[in-house]
């Protein structure tokens, strides 16, 4: 009995020890972890603000979208330089904000009612259709006056035709965009153009009016521009519209439209852009740097907006555009003579005595 008793134990006493070794073996084995869901961005104009997620790998492969929206759509923009200012009563900036162009965000209410960030009395100016000589300058002087900031949207055209002056507008810390390269209908493919000095019938590709004006303004800043663009008449086809979000382009419709090129006198200009604001109480205001009337309205509407307590808003691009080989050298194609040395003057030409 007591050796059967021993026996027993000793049995006992085995078993347990192999038992334990089986589960040491098994907790000795790595057991791959879970992998984490992949969050995938959605389409749409706010990156980063929207992101669907996915229960596994297998699933996320099959269900992200195609993202055509880069991280990094082009180099940073330069920071706007702050304006040191001796107007006491200038307007100034207000508020800077800056833009992430990613996937082509539309702003302007009259569109787009994604992004609602200006705040009551806040206003944002916009100027279409310039650069040119006398209109642009003497709105240049206004805003340098009241040491605020504004969007230049120009004809890449007229970007060829005054390339001096744009370098103004870039010099001044405004932000410039492209409004195509010759102001036509995005929503044909048919319109009229000055082509050689004479005004006559084109036949036009929608997206080659779009680059062309890009690479022209870009051209003739000569330095990095703004990811910004607005359709001519604000017509904006559907596909024209997906087509700038692969390119990383913001598209500016208005809250407000003056129509001041319906307009011959300033103060019409001016009471025109102050109705409306007083109606709205904020927003993207359009005028045209191309109008007389405008380039005369420009001292006395910035003074308007100063008395009427409103606050410029200054939209800084994150990113530069980036433009596309082939239309920047369709551009130096149409330019003839010196205009295709895109060095500034002041680089060329150099006083050393008088």
């Amino acid at each position: 009995m007591r050796l059967a008793a021993i026996a027993s134990a000793l049995a006992i006493v085995l078993c347990v020890a192999v038992f334990g070794a089986i589960l040491l073996q098994k907790a000795s084995i790595p057991v791959p972890a879970l992998a984490p869901p992949q969050a995938t961005p959605t389409e749409g104009r706010a990156p980063g603000s929207v992101v669907t997620v996915a229960n596994n790998a297998a699933e996320s492969a099959v269900a992200a979208p195609t993202v055509v929206a880069q991280a990094s759509p082009a180099p940073p923009m330069p920071a706007a330089m702050p304006t040191s200012c001796s107007n006491p009563n200038a307007l100034g900036v207000a508020r800077m904000v800056e833009i992430d162009t990613t996937g082509g965000p539309g702003f302007g209410f009259e569109h787009f009612k994604s992004h609602d960030f200006l705040r009551e009395g806040e206003v944002v100016l916009t100027f279409d259709d310039g650069p040119w000589p006398k209109n642009t300058p003497a709105v240049l002087a206004a805003l340098a006056a009241h040491c605020t900031k504004a969007i230049f949207f120009p004809i890449g055209l007229h970007a060829t035709y005054e390339p001096g002056i744009l370098k103004q507008v870039a010099a001044a810390g405004h932000a410039i965009g492209s409004h195509t390269w010759c102001h036509q209908d995005l929503s044909k493919t048919k319109g009229r153009c000055n082509v050689n000095g004479k005004v006559q019938a084109v036949e036009y590709n929608p997206k080659d009016e779009i680059e062309m004006g890009i690479s022209a303004v870009h051209w003739a800043v000569g330095a990095p521009t703004a990811p910004y663009f607005r359709f001519p008449a604000l017509r904006q086809p559907q596909e024209l519209i997906d087509y700038l979000g692969k390119r990383n382009i913001a598209i500016f419709s208005t809250d407000m439209d003056s129509f001041d090129f319906k307009m011959r006198k300033p103060e019409q200009v001016r009471q025109s852009v102050m109705e409306k604001l007083k109606k709205h109480g904020k927003g993207i205001v359009l005028v045209h740097d191309f109008q007389r009337a405008t380039a005369e309205a420009a001292m006395d509407l910035l003074n308007d907006l100063k008395a009427g307590g409103y606050k410029i808003v200054f939209m800084q691009p994150k990113y530069s555009v980036t433009t596309i080989a082939s239309y920047d050298e369709a551009i130096l194609k149409q330019l003839k003579g010196p205009m295709t040395d895109t060095r500034p003057t002041s680089s060329v030409v150099r006083t050393i005595s008088e």
